[in-house]
């Protein structure tokens, strides 16, 4: 008989029920016994919608009385760490929303605090698990759309006022960034997934029009460890909303346009000369593709940073808008963390695969 994993919820925000759907959908290999939220009302409303057993104030006392094997963390981002830490601490293996972590210290001390006590902590990046994207890695693997050359990764969204107006948003100490990384964050790392490890970063961001402490936009240029050069955009200012990857190779163009999340269905396909390239669109559109990987399980490696070797900052001066620019390069091994992609806006790209191949599941493509 397979095991039941006990888990507990750690906030009850608009992220929270997406937590609960992923645990229904393992058929009873998890249960969430407990709910946890500094707000009695709003954990004890949230407990009896799904139906959960328990529902605490106090982060310790939930782990001290539910003695869970995992635990969920969708509290505000400056607690991920400590929270994932105590968790471990306590016996339970972690699954924490992005981002993990405020620098590469606290990194470091969950590191320390994996190898202390054997457990692991994992955090939420599922743009990387869907069968497309493993499509285009085994695609890219075979060297058959040749090198990546060029690509464009923007994650331009809107909020607004009402948005900030959550205590915790908007301010370095609690949500410690703005769209680079709160919003961006997910195509960053599928960007990250497809091309490898970068060399050299040069970035500027600033606060525009929101009335909030972190950035509102950033871009950044990109060099990457095989050569491919990459712009990044990442806005919290922008009405049409779109999530957009574009990857340039020797032999063809590969776009991918959505919102929250994707399917095969978003993405769109260019091959450099059609009239010469009838079997590369057919492999793209071979329905001879492996299946979507599982998303990780915590025995993976956790999340990890790239340590700069060099950085330096410009302040410009105090004006209506804030900017800060950073240049850095990284020569140092890196490991990066594993992936919230929802429905969606499209350009209508057309199918690039047959109905012969399941589309990602909603474990892979909603996991949270």
């Amino acid at each position: 008989m397979s095991k039941v994993y006990r888990a507990i919820l750690v906030g009850t925000g608009g992220i929270a029920d997406a937590h609960v759907r992923a645990a229904e959908a393992t058929k009873g290999r998890v249960v969430i016994t407990a709910a946890v939220d500094i707000d009695a009302t709003r954990v004890r409303t949230f407990s009896d919608k799904y139906k959960i057993a328990g529902a605490h104030t106090d982060y310790a006392t939930a782990l001290a009385a539910e003695k869970p094997d995992l635990v969920f963390i969708a509290a505000p981002p400056s607690l991920h760490a400590s929270m994932s830490i105590a968790a471990m601490e306590a016996g339970a293996w972690v699954l924490c929303e992005k981002p993990f972590c405020a620098s590469l210290a606290e990194l470091d001390l969950i590191e320390a605090a994996e190898r202390r006590t054997g457990k692991f902590a994992s955090c939420v990046f599922q743009m990387r698990f869907a069968s497309s994207t493993a499509h285009l890695r085994s695609l890219t693997d075979q060297g058959l759309l040749g090198r990546p050359l060029v690509a464009v990764c923007n994650t331009v969204w809107f909020r607004d006022a009402a948005y900030y107006a959550v205590p915790w948003r908007g301010k370095w100490a609690t949500e410690l960034g703005g769209p680079t990384m709160g919003l961006g964050i997910h195509a960053m790392d599928h960007l990250l997934h497809l091309l490898g490890d970068w060399a050299e970063i040069r970035a500027m961001a600033a606060t525009l029009d929101r009335a909030i402490e972190v950035e509102d936009v950033s871009m950044a240029l990109i060099q990457f460890a095989n050569g491919a050069q990459a712009s990044v955009v990442n806005s919290a200012l922008s009405p049409r909303q779109e999530t957009y990857i574009r990857l340039d190779y020797q032999r063809a163009t590969v776009e991918l346009t959505h919102l929250y999340s994707y399917n095969r269905e978003h993405w769109r396909f260019t091959p450099a000369a059609p009239a010469r390239s009838k079997s590369k669109t057919c492999r793209w559109r071979s329905s001879n593709l492996p299946t979507a990987p599982k998303p990780p399980s915590s025995t993976a490696p956790s999340a990890r940073a790239k340590k700069p070797t060099s950085a330096s900052t410009t302040n410009a001066p105090p004006s209506s808008s804030r900017t800060f620019t950073v240049t850095t390069a990284n020569t140092g091994a890196s490991r990066r963390p594993h992936p919230r992609p929802r429905a969606t806006r499209s350009r209508k790209p057309g199918k690039i695969f047959p109905p012969t191949l399941a589309p990602p599941t909603p474990r892979n493509l909603k996991y949270l």
